[in-house]
């Protein structure tokens, strides 16, 4: 499915006033979120949209500042602090929500805003504390789901909480968007939203931050490469990224391929496991692990391959992939979530069944084994790029979403004041097993 065919036929009237909450948002980057809310708020800002976005502190950054003509306003932590721990992440959040709830009420006092717009459940106590405050709608993007993360199981009582929060986030909102086809399904099912409520809204790339230069490509080459082909992966060392089946595929690639050499850019808890098993692999100087590349060395690195593998297990939608596009890496994806629907097979791309190390290998021997069809659906996939993901279309989107919910919220207001009226909200219920499972099958 191409992600242009849910684009909605909304074109907002006038500019509106955007109030934003992300948990993340520069200098503070742990994924892909907050590069995500950094470049929407600026293409909403650059096309005359007023947005405020309120974040996380870091230390040394101001707690109010305009930057990019975006209005940034930090949250500072309480004396009493929480560490951003696996084991206490939820008692984090809720304080974190405390400041941000204030730090956002003061942003309302320079004017009034049309529209709020949340950025996944971390910052859901805020965002629905300011909807019932302010009495405007509040639209909420799902970059994922915590069901989503754990293949539909949610194991413990953490996951079974942050579940359950983004349910009540989801149907607390009056329109959600998402990335892709693909989780407008999971999402609507998982959280049982009505029919039409939630947009498909793709990622953005900028493709010229991903365009290194000539000499930055040759040397990443001469750093990388051995006498042979090039393979590259970019992302969080994480299980569910299927990085494990890429090294799984590598004694194959190498004897298929002299002087092969694979160069795995990125961090994370698994990156320990992964370096264990290379090494029972006796896969030696072939596979090199180089820790995080920052946006200055990884286009460059990108763009030196000969195929660069995205094997996720999970993918909502494959910032990776765009970049690596754009970057002029010919891409050998796994047919998941929205890396399906950015990669057709044969045209920009190539694909394999996830988790099966064999079809990886047999993909990416495709594109080492055949140089002219390897740059030539580089070519297009990164003139795809270019033509659907760009940041002033993915803003326009965006602001049709808000136009379209703020037409919708008088109605869902009135609709709320009668439950209110009714009785006491309903508890969420979370169910045990495969969630993914037992929505899918609905």
């Amino acid at each position: 499915m191409s992600a242009d065919a849910d684009v909605i036929d909304i074109h907002p009237a006038r500019h509106q006033r955007v109030l934003m909450l992300s948990w993340e948002y520069p200098p503070v980057l742990v994924g892909g979120l907050g590069r995500h809310v950094h470049a929407l708020s600026v293409a909403l800002a650059a096309a005359g949209h007023q947005v405020t976005v309120v974040t996380r502190h870091a230390d040394g950054a101001p707690l109010e500042e305009y930057a990019d003509g975006v209005r940034i306003i930090r949250a500072a932590e309480d004396p009493v602090t929480f560490p951003l721990a696996t084991n206490s992440l939820l008692a984090w959040t809720m304080a974190f929500n405390h400041t941000l709830t204030r730090a956002a009420l003061r942003a309302t006092e320079a004017g009034e805003y049309d529209v709020i717009h949340a950025h996944d459940w971390l910052v859901a106590h805020t965002a629905i504390t300011l909807r019932e405050h302010l009495d405007i709608p509040l639209v909420t993007t799902i970059h994922a789901t915590e069901a989503g993360r754990h293949q539909g199981w949610l194991p413990e009582e953490m996951n079974r909480t942050i579940h359950g929060v983004e349910h009540w986030l989801s149907n607390s909102s009056t329109r959600v968007i998402v990335c892709s086809g693909y989780m407008r399904d999971q999402v609507a099912g998982l959280f049982q939203l009505r029919a039409g409520q939630v947009d498909v809204v793709p990622n953005g790339v900028d493709e010229r931050a991903w365009r290194a230069r000539p000499r930055a490509v040759a040397s990443a080459r001469a750093r990388f490469a051995g006498d042979g082909p090039l393979v590259g992966y970019a992302g969080r060392l994480v299980y569910e990224k299927g990085v494990q089946h890429l090294v799984h595929a590598v004694p194959y690639l190498r004897r298929r391929h002299p002087g092969l050499r694979v160069v795995i850019a990125g961090d994370g808890p698994y990156r320990e496991e992964l370096e264990e098993e290379s090494h029972r692999l006796a896969l030696g100087s072939t596979v090199r692990f180089t820790g995080f590349l920052d946006t200055t060395r990884l286009p460059a690195m990108l763009g030196a391959t000969d195929a660069t593998v995205v094997p996720s297990l999970y993918e909502p939608f494959g910032m990776v992939a765009l970049e690596a596009a754009a970057a002029g890496a010919p891409l050998a994806v796994a047919a998941t979530g929205g890396l399906a629907e950015i990669v057709e097979p044969g045209v920009t791309g190539v694909t394999f069944p996830h988790s099966d190390p064999d079809a990886l290998a047999g993909a990416v021997d495709q594109l080492l084994g055949d140089e002219v069809f390897a740059r030539r659906v580089a070519r297009k996939a990164r003139a795809m790029v270019g033509r659907r993901y760009g940041w002033a279309a993915i803003a326009d989107r965006t602001a049709a979403t808000y136009a379209a919910a703020r037409r919708e919220h008088e109605p869902v207001q009135a609709g709320r004041s009668a439950a209110r009226h009714a009785g006491p909200r309903p508890r969420i219920t979370i169910p045990e097993g495969n969630l993914l499972a037992a929505h899918t099958a609905c």
